[in-house]
């Protein structure tokens, strides 16, 4: 079965913001235009991208929706992503499987702490976007402040193609600076029919130079039209757009775009950008990973094309749980296709997936698909082995594409069921929840000890704590939040260790010979083989890295995971019959523990980024409270007629901080926190967090 739209109209996209910047509303209107969504008139109803009880009751979207619409015959998938911090995992892994974004600001305040994160994300990510700056109907709004915030905030280079035709409440349009005419939207049918006019006499010499900006920095990217250019031929609308689109492409500049969602205007000439300009799969080209030998030996790297033709590669990038059907598993088919029926492999689990069904989204409605095509993404049915960021590929030709990064959690809650007949369930519903969000984890101590349960953000284990309430129908007691802690090492020592041990008639012998030296914060936990050749099999090297990695998890200061620091094996000795994989395993732990116990640990708290925008009159309590809390002030800006103040502060220090703040402010300021390093813990709050854990 052929496709039924060409590849090169295709346009994969996410729309990303901060929270109330009009994500949410944007991705309506968008449906609404394109014939997907319900009427524009209904903006206080649940929206449409929202799938969950949680996201209509908090206002806002937990679990990025996929969304499929189409606009001038060109098929466009949507990505809405969460705007709230807690929730950076869907945005981390909708970025790794999207072609193109839409960055939402609002217009009176442009680029705030999640829209800034989720930059620099599609940065690493090198996707290239559009800038939509939304509410220019609102008080306040500001245009060219908002445009010079993309440059000195998160470094873009703003090309602007469109200028408002007023603001506030006499916002009306926005002049064309391509096709140098005005767009102006009637009052009639809240601004859904607009017409097309002259540029109006009052912003004619402002478009001219924004124009002439325009088109320079357009030329820029084609050496011929540079070349004509500068000999006096302006380049046609058509070529302008070309241009346009190949900077964009190039992540050479952000094409800057305005409206008003929320009043329905600037929405389709929005739909005419992401079309004109944000790159295809096709323009994206071929996808890399690492090929992978019958044992899962000596990975090369391979690339696949975004043709039908080429073997089947998909990313799976969210995995969900439905009611009706089941576990549903997003994935982005970036080459060959897929029919419903066909078995395809998982090569990181090593397991087969048949595909029994798949589905096209339309946020909360789903189309049966019976085949589908490279740069498609659609949502697969009931996979037994597959998690969020695997792959799946020709069984032929396995490949393993590069997988999506996830924060480590910093927080955690003790859970325990409140009767035995639910502690099943529970155990049931974790594992599930744990499937489907990859910065949930959980840990369970033992028969005496509660379940525990991290995340990173103290709204994200409170959502969870509500869906095993609702969605899993768990009876359960919670703990208070408390902190994720880590362990390192302050200084670096080698231990020489031996394992001798009889079970019954046998004997077990293992020697390894460990050097633990620290590492900076973040470096996490590096496992090196520096043994001569011959000295140990590869089996019992792999033995002692995976003995070192269970011992890990519990330090020797508090017993938190310990991390910061380099575990080299440097030498050991084998007996030739009483040395086995199980034998280096325990040696290696046993000595892992031992040097941690000499290489003087120490305790490693969260420290979290904290800005918080706030009216002047109560900077100084803002300040004086966050310096109570051991925070450190980084900065102090203005915005507009408000302080912004930056800080770092240990998350300790900061449960219930929104009350406080909201109290201090008179309800007036707000506040946006992410996790940004682990350092070490002063002594003495080290030796209180030792002492209640005794």
């Amino acid at each position: 079965m052929s496709r039924s739209t060409p590849l090169d109209r295709y346009r994969n996209i996410g729309i990303m913001a901060h929270i109330d910047a009009g994500r949410t509303t944007t991705t309506e209107r968008i449906l609404f235009y394109t014939g997907r969504g319900k009427a524009a008139e209904s903006s206080d109803d649940s929206a449409f991208a929202d799938l969950s009880e949680e996201d209509e009751e908090r206002g806002i979207t937990i679990t990025s929706a996929a969304t499929a619409c189409f606009w001038n015959d060109h098929l466009i998938n949507i990505i809405d992503t969460p705007s709230h911090i807690d929730f950076l995992v869907e945005v981390e892994r909708a970025l790794r499987v999207i072609d193109g974004a839409v960055a939402v600001f609002d217009a009176t305040i442009g680029v705030e702490p999640q829209s800034e994160t989720a930059w620099r994300q599609a940065d690493k990510h090198h996707v290239p976007r559009l800038c939509f700056i939304n509410k220019m109907d609102r008080p306040g709004a500001d245009f060219h402040r908002i445009v010079g915030m993309l440059s000195d905030r998160i470094g873009a280079r703003p090309l602007i193609v469109q200028l408002p035709i007023g603001s506030d409440g006499t916002f009306t349009g926005v002049v064309d600076l391509v096709r140098n005419k005005a767009v102006v939207w009637k009052d009639e049918g809240l601004g859904a029919v607009f017409s097309e006019t002259d540029v109006p006499v009052e912003v004619a010499d402002e478009a001219a130079r924004y124009r002439a900006a325009l088109i320079e920095a357009a030329v820029e990217q084609d050496a011929d039209a540079t070349e004509a250019f500068l000999s006096g031929t302006v380049p046609s609308e058509d070529a302008l757009r070309g241009l346009i689109r190949k900077g964009t492409c190039n992540l050479n500049f952000v094409p800057v775009l305005c409206g008003s969602a929320f009043r329905n205007k600037g929405i389709q000439p929005m739909l005419d950008a992401i079309v004109g300009y944000l790159p295809s799969p096709a323009d994206v080209g071929d996808v890399h990973g690492v090929e992978v030998g019958e044992q899962g030996d000596h990975p090369a790297d391979a690339t696949r094309a975004a043709v039908d033709t080429a073997p089947f590669s998909a990313l799976v990038f969210k995995v969900m749980s439905d009611p009706v059907v089941g576990s549903l598993s997003f994935g982005r088919i970036y080459s060959g296709t897929l029919a419903a029926g066909a078995t395809v492999l998982n090569p990181i689990k090593g397991e087969r997936e048949r595909i029994s069904r798949m589905l096209q989204m339309q946020a909360n409605a789903r189309e049966d698909v019976r085949q589908a095509h490279a740069g498609d993404i659609v949502a697969f049915v009931g996979l037994k082995h597959t998690a969020t960021g695997d792959t799946l590929c020709d069984v032929a030709n396995p490949i393993v594409l590069e997988r999506i990064e996830f924060p480590e959690p910093v927080i955690e809650i003790a859970v325990e069921p409140a009767s035995k007949a639910d502690q099943e369930k529970l155990a049931s519903a974790l594992l599930r929840m744990g499937q489907e969000d990859p910065a949930f984890r959980v840990v369970v101590a033992g028969d005496a000890s509660p379940t525990v349960i991290k995340g990173i953000g103290e709204l994200q284990l409170e959502i969870l704590a509500d869906r095993l309430k609702r969605e899993f129908r768990v009876d359960a007691k919670f703990g208070a939040p408390r902190v994720a802690y880590r362990e390192t090492i302050g200084q670096p020592v080698e231990v020489d260790y031996t394992h001798r041990k009889q079970v019954g008639s046998a004997s077990q012998f293992a020697r390894v010979k460990l050097a633990l030296e620290p590492l900076g914060s973040g470096a996490g936990l590096k496992f090196e083989n520096r043994l001569a050749a011959g000295v140990l099999s590869k089996d019992f090297v792999q033995a002692v890295s995976a003995g070192i990695e269970a011992a890990r998890e519990t330090g020797a200061l508090a017993g938190f995971p310990v991390t910061d620091l380099t575990v080299a094996l440097v030498d050991g000795d084998a007996h030739d019959v009483d040395s086995t994989a199980q034998a280096f395993e325990l040696a290696a732990a046993s000595a892992f523990r031992e040097g941690l116990v000499k290489a003087r640990p120490v305790l490693l708290e969260p420290i979290m980024s904290v800005e918080v925008v706030t009216p002047e009159d109560f900077s100084g309590s803002v300040v004086n409270d966050l310096r109570s809390r051991r925070g450190r002030i980084e900065a102090m800006d203005q915005r507009g007629n408000a302080a912004v103040l930056t800080a770092m502060a240990p998350l300790a220090k900061l449960f219930g901080y929104v009350n406080t703040l909201r109290s201090i402010s008179q309800g007036r300021a707000h506040h946006a926190m992410q996790f940004d390093h682990y350092e070490p813990v002063p002594q003495a709050i080290a030796d209180e967090v030792r002492a209640k854990l005794a």
